[in-house]
């Protein structure tokens, strides 16, 4: 059952929420163009201030700081000033505010698969390695972008592609700390990215052989409830026969 909230605390995660997705649908309307975009990248830099200090502010008062940074690494990405791209990552705040308020069960909508998804994201670590993979590739990205005097577009895609093994060569650094960044990134990202994989097929793998388990006992359960009744039918067919017996003996 959920909890009781305090009301200030539903104000300040509704309006949590309602910044972030105003940062978010701000920064759509800088990327398509539409509007006016000095109004707009003034509205982000704000958004921005505001999210900084919502974002300290929490770190200082929290008594785990080091859980802290590790579940809110988006929220540390989000607010990285270089680029208004980095304000999709907020929406990571989103998902935390869904289960903490529990609304999926307030919905009526928990069940099988939201615990499975939960098992899934929080038990094996899934959402700990996936933020530090994002958090190294959007890293390596940017001061690729830097060195190499790429675009943010073409540096997550050269960071992506090389994390993912994919290496397509269209983009290559060219100076000496750039080819530092590559290696830190095949090295970290590689490993995270391979930590990822692994946790995903042994998640599917342990399912599938709980799936078949469970279906081997239920199988092994009928069989045996079957032959209890094999068992039942043969005894009263027994004292059928015998019944039988008496009778032709009396006359």
């Amino acid at each position: 059952m959920a909890k009781q909230q305090r009301p200030w605390l539903i104000a300040y995660h509704v309006g949590v929420t309602v910044l972030t997705l105003w940062s978010v649908v701000n920064v759509t309307l800088m990327f398509l163009k539409w509007g006016d975009y000095a109004i707009e990248f003034a509205i982000a830099n704000g958004l921005l201030v505001v999210f900084a200090v919502d974002y300290l502010f929490r770190f200082i008062m929290t008594k785990n700081r080091k859980v802290f940074l590790i579940q809110s690494a988006f929220d540390l990405l989000g607010i990285i000033p270089l680029h208004p791209v980095f304000a999709f990552f907020r929406l990571a705040r989103l998902g935390r505010l869904i289960r903490y308020h529990h609304l999926f069960w307030r919905l009526g909508i928990a069940g099988k698969w939201t615990k499975a998804y939960h098992r899934f994201i929080y038990k094996t670590g899934f959402i700990y390695l996936f933020s530090i993979s994002v958090a190294i590739i959007v890293l390596s990205a940017f001061l690729f972008s830097l060195t190499e005097k790429q675009s943010l577009a073409n540096s997550l895609w050269w960071a992506i592609t090389t994390a993912t093994t994919v290496g397509y060569g269209d983009e290559t650094p060219h100076t000496a700390f750039g080819k530092i960044i590559a290696s830190f990134l095949m090295f970290g990202g590689i490993g995270f990215i391979g930590l990822l994989t692994s946790t995903i097929t042994d998640f599917v793998t342990e399912r599938a052989s709980k799936n078949a388990a469970a279906q081997k006992t239920k199988e092994q359960a009928d069989i045996v409830l079957l032959l209890s009744k094999i068992d039942t039918l043969t005894t009263k067919v027994d004292r059928l026969q015998q019944q039988i017996e008496r009778l032709h003996q009396s006359k």
